[in-house]
């Protein structure tokens, strides 16, 4: 039996998009995603109110699109705007075209070690994975296959979500296992802080009752010390688990930190790090009980099961950060991913909307905090670009 080949990559192109969607950041005005949020910057008075006064939204989302010679078009939206679009159409574009689709793993290989000298993590990886996600988006298409058949196929039959937003008691009425809430102050803020943080958790539990999971994102904003006395004043009021405390290169401060923590209690982090490099210092460190790789930031769908392996043979869940139907593709194929999260993208957050909106078309939601494998039966990714959204193709090769 022949074998049938598939039709190779023609065309690279590189596109960025203003306004919400994948840079979720890039909210209007009056978004729970830009209130007075504990960031790394909240030292410094000036940038304490707004995460976009020091600039947490100028890059914007990059679209990358991969047409095959037959007119079959693969897609993906990540962040990292125009500073991005500019390595994929002049950098990465030569490692794709004139390839086979399935040549993946070859891909991300030549991708990841040209880079290297000016990459390894962040913007450069962003890039990769936008890339890496546009390619298996293809390969589905080619197939007429759901990603998560290429993966292996679904593991259970619905996903489960927890919410990620500033009214858990909304998320619990919505059906989801569980919410988490953005830390509102930082260590700059004081003792007056501190308590503050505390009184919000403890009213929130009050209302969800006690067996509803509550978290904590703290958006690389705390040190150790101020880490280890809020997750110790946490315990009593049920915290499940308290994210991303302090800078992701502290790996160290994350090794003491999962010593510090009251016994029950969960640290996790990893939306920021990249590559089966950087997990696996996590993971040998023992910083962490779950890690929480972005599949838009790490290096894609590639490396997510390189860092997906690594995980489960240390006995660590991986909980991917966001990123939609991306993620779905990958935690329903997996043991070690048991639920999901799900980024309440509406101002209140009080409805379910779709995360990546205006950008996506058919992007599935969840319904009673769940999704049924079935939600993601099409080729691909499942979901179409929207081409009524205004995208700029600032370079071309």
């Amino acid at each position: 039996m022949a074998i049938v080949q598939l039709p190779k990559i023609k065309h690279v192109r590189a596109f960025t998009v203003r306004g919400g969607g994948a840079d979720y950041h890039d909210q209007g005005a009056g978004h729970w995603i830009d209130d007075h949020i504990a960031t790394p910057m909240s030292r410094y008075p000036e940038y304490r109110q707004s995460r976009q006064s020091f600039g947490i939204n100028v890059l914007g989302t990059l679209v990358v699109e991969i047409e095959a010679e037959d007119g079959t078009i693969g897609f993906a939206v990540t962040t990292g705007g125009e500073p991005a679009a500019f390595i994929v159409e002049k950098h990465l574009a030569r490692f794709l075209e004139g390839r086979s689709p399935t040549e993946y793993e070859k891909i991300w290989d030549q991708m990841y070690f040209s880079t290297q000298y000016y990459g390894r993590k962040g913007l450069v990886v962003n890039a990769i994975s936008g890339v890496d996600l546009a390619l298996w988006d293809l390969l589905g298409k080619l197939r007429q296959e759901p990603v998560y058949h290429l993966l292996g196929g679904a593991v259970r039959d619905e996903l489960q979500f927890y919410a990620t937003g500033a009214r858990p008691d909304i998320a619990k009425e919505l059906g989801f296992i569980g919410g988490k809430m953005p830390l509102h102050h930082g260590p700059a803020e004081g003792l007056e802080g501190f308590h503050k943080n505390i009184a919000e958790l403890a009213e929130m539990r009050e209302r969800v009752g006690p067996d509803f999971w509550l978290m904590w994102d703290c958006w690389m904003a705390l040190d150790l010390d101020y880490a280890t006395r809020l997750a110790i004043a946490a315990h009593e009021h049920g915290l499940k688990w308290i994210e991303e405390a302090i800078s992701p290169d502290d790996y160290w401060g994350y090794q003491q930190l999962k010593r510090n923590v009251p016994k029950g209690m969960l640290v996790t982090t990893g939306e920021h790090e990249a590559t089966r490099w950087g997990f696996r210092m996590l993971l040998e460190m023992e910083c962490c009980d779950i890690i929480q790789p972005d599949v838009g930031w790490c290096g894609g769908v590639t490396e997510l099961l390189k860092i997906s392996a690594l995980a489960d043979a240390a006995g660590k869940m991986v909980v991917p950060h966001g990123s939609s139907v991306y993620s779905y593709h990958f935690v329903i194929t997996r043991h070690n991913s048991p639920f999901a999260e799900f980024l309440m993208m509406h101002p209140g957050p009080t409805e379910v909307v779709p995360m990546f909106h205006p950008q996506l078309i058919g992007e599935p939601v969840p319904e009673n905090g769940r999704l049924k494998a079935s939600a993601l039966d099409a080729p691909g990714f499942g979901v179409e670009l929207n081409r009524e959204i205004a995208m700029h193709r600032p370079y071309t090769h």
